[in-house]
């Protein structure tokens, strides 16, 4: 059902009051001296914010922009010295992703982001929202893009009482109400509010269809994961010295899918991060 063009505008003026009031500051917002806003850093920012909270984000984009400031010097670096870095934000196969993508940038495009969402998403890891993401926050394009903190927004005004709201029917609502002129501060407005919500309505987003609980770290292998990784960081162990730190019994198992995945090499009994 089409939204009226008064109940947009009360949308809108809701959203925006919110955001004139209570704006964040975030180092992926600050424009570039010339004003642009630089795609690499969108696709650093997006990435990193998969799964992990802003406040522990920020410390460790600052980090990883300063030691690898543009695409051309990640691609560029050796996939162990990202994964160093990226060591304590967890889920690092978006470490892999994020060096691919920068490569594939580099080769197939000279350094240049294309603009458009279809091509966006040819990048490893960059999916259907991440591509959206970029296109707005760089480019300032008026695409529709969903993530935790929209859903929060949309569910909580226009599907009050509902339960399994899937994401096709928030796409039109997105669209009649999105501010075209400035799409990317409206974004950035929408994601400011919504994250205002969670703390004063609850978790909405439970709410949708597409919603996953993130399982405990604690005694997963998700946990095993970041330790090998966290001990392979300081030097390459055989899987004795390994075992000395991580009496896990899953430990070889995860050893073969951290290998499979490239995450970890291993030569002459020996395993060491990245490649």
């Amino acid at each position: 059902m089409e939204l009226d063009s008064a109940a947009i505008g009360r949308f809108r003026r809701t959203v925006w009051a919110y955001f004139a009031a209570h704006r964040r500051d975030m180092p992926w917002r600050h424009p570039e001296p010339d004003g642009t806003f630089d795609p690499y850093k969108i696709l650093v920012s997006e990435v990193m914010l998969q799964q992990t909270q802003v406040p522990r984000v920020i410390p460790k984009f600052e980090l990883f922009i300063d030691r690898f400031p543009s695409v051309e010097v990640l691609a560029a670096a050796p996939l162990s010295d990202v994964l160093k870095l990226w060591s304590g934000l967890g889920y690092n196969r978006r470490a892999k992703f994020l060096h691919q993508a920068a490569t594939e940038v580099v080769k197939h495009y000279h350094g240049q982001f294309p603009q458009i969402v279809k091509e966006l998403k040819q990048f490893s890891g960059v999916g259907e929202n991440t591509a959206g993401a970029i296109a707005v926050y760089a480019f300032n394009q008026p695409v529709i893009f969903i993530e935790t903190n929209i859903r929060t927004v949309y569910i909580h005004h226009f599907f009050e009482g509902r339960t399994d709201v899937s994401d096709i029917e928030l796409r039109p609502r997105i669209a009649q109400t999105l501010d075209s002129k400035k799409p990317r501060e409206w974004y950035w407005a929408l994601m400011d509010y919504g994250a205002s919500l969670k703390t004063t309505q609850g978790n909405v987003s439970t709410r949708s269809r597409h919603y996953k609980k993130q399982s405990p770290l604690a005694g997963s292998r998700r946990q095993v994961r970041g330790q090998i990784l966290k001990q392979l960081t300081t030097a390459s162990q055989t899987k004795m010295q390994l075992k000395r730190h991580i009496p896990d019994e899953r430990l070889a198992a995860v050893l073969a899918d951290l290998l499979k995945e490239g995450l970890i090499t291993t030569s002459g009994g020996r395993y060491s991060i990245g490649g």
